[in-house]
């Protein structure tokens, strides 16, 4: 049978003590971004889109262990677009992502719209678009 040691120094200390892993905001940020990314590609999949995301990380005694997150995200969207749906389905891909890949709760997220592609635009150059 074998024996497992605790790591040199550790010995004596209790496990919640020894230290704690965490997750670094600006890990959390790009798990956010890619899951919105995602929902959003597989929402419009001929539609270029982008999304980015600022987060703020509140670390408490929850369960999963490694916190509690609040999440800002921006995206783009082409137009005309159901925005409100977009929105939940961005909301719920990045709750879910980031429980799986972090461990992590997510307490709230905030989609903004930053900017909506109109292909009249594109194809018109600068203009007005009735």
């Amino acid at each position: 049978m074998a024996t497992v040691s605790a790591p040199a120094g550790t010995a004596g200390v209790p496990a919640g003590e020894r230290g704690a892993t965490t997750i670094a905001d600006r890990v959390v940020a790009k798990i956010a971004a890619r899951a919105a990314r995602e929902a959003l590609r597989a929402a419009c999949p001929d539609d270029p889109t982008d999304a980015h995301a600022t987060v703020t990380v509140r670390r408490r005694e929850v369960r999963p262990p490694f916190g509690e997150a609040r999440l800002h995200i921006a995206v783009e969207l082409g137009y005309p677009v159901d925005i409100g749906a977009h929105a939940g389905l961005v909301r719920r891909h990045v709750t879910e992502r980031i429980r799986e890949l972090a461990d992590m709760t997510v307490s709230g997220v905030v989609v903004r719209v930053e900017l909506l592609h109109s292909p009249q635009l594109a194809d018109r150059g600068r203009g007005r678009v009735r």
